[in-house]
């Protein structure tokens, strides 16, 4: 969760930073003061403790400009808003909406059902044993999809696990420097199998193994990780970067291996 909602003074010492960031130079204190709800005193000492803390710099006087270091906090607190948000409407507000999930068994419209994660996909069994709950509002035989409302609970499920594995460019020896044996253990094991590089598919290939996915890697194997899956994401050495920051944004934990001589670990 965001510090600016679990702490007041750092949500609006948050404030004080936007509104200097959208004032910038010329600040006024006392408009700040107006728009943030606290004296013109304490956003002088705010401003005073952004200063010395790097995230703004003072021009002159009534004259500031946020840092680089000051539009990366406030992007990274933005972003846990944000996800908070996205919580708040899709897992407690969730009783208004509908979704789809996979029925385990025979269930008719009106039952109530557990809801469970595998295999990432929602899986719904009639009764309600469970701690995540909802209502079917349409027939399923088991093994076919069924619509589900009325959300209750928190489904439980563990965090999957992401490892990425780095290949060399091909410049480098590419597919050809990659420890078959050791990449063929990291995948026997895993739900889902991404790709990122021509050299990643290639790896992959070489050892009898079809990525699941060849684009957006980063970003799919976050969304998988969030649902519980155990991923393995392959990336050539030009493509890592960005599939750790996909994995960074989303606040998924990984590691990162070398694979063959000529790559680079992180």
């Amino acid at each position: 969760m965001s510090d600016a909602l679990s702490d007041k003074r750092t949500a609006t010492r948050f404030r004080v930073l936007v509104e200097i960031a959208d004032r910038q130079p010329a600040v006024s204190q006392g408009e700040i003061a107006s728009a943030v709800g606290v004296t013109s005193q304490a956003v002088s000492e705010y401003i005073r403790a952004l200063v010395e803390d790097g995230l703004v710099t003072k021009d002159g006087r009534s004259r500031y400009r946020v840092t680089k270091e000051g539009v990366d906090w406030l992007f990274q607190e933005a972003k846990s808003l944000r996800r908070y948000a996205d919580h708040v409407t899709a897992d407690i507000l969730g009783d208004v909406q509908e979704d789809a999930a996979i029925a385990t068994d025979n269930i008719e419209p009106g039952d109530v059902v557990t809801l469970s994660i595998d295999g990432g996909l929602l899986r719904a069994t009639p009764g309600d044993y469970g701690p995540a709950t909802g209502t079917a509002t349409t027939a399923a035989a088991a093994g076919t999809d069924v619509s589900v409302t009325g959300f209750e609970g928190v489904i439980e499920m563990e965090p999957g696990v992401v490892t990425v594995v780095q290949v060399p460019a091909a410049r480098a020896g590419g597919s050809r420097e990659i420890d078959q044996a050791k990449l063929r253990v990291l995948c026997e094991d895993a739900d889902l199998l991404v790709a990122a590089g021509v050299e990643a598919v290639v790896s992959l290939r070489s050892i009898d193994n079809e990525p699941a996915v060849t684009t957006a890697a980063g970003s799919v194997a976050a969304e998988a990780a969030a649902r519980g899956m155990t991923v393995v994401v392959v990336a050539t050495s030009d493509a890592i970067g960005r599939v750790t920051d996909a994995l960074r944004d989303n606040d998924i934990t990984y590691d990162l291996l070398g694979m063959g001589d000529r790559a680079q670990v992180a």
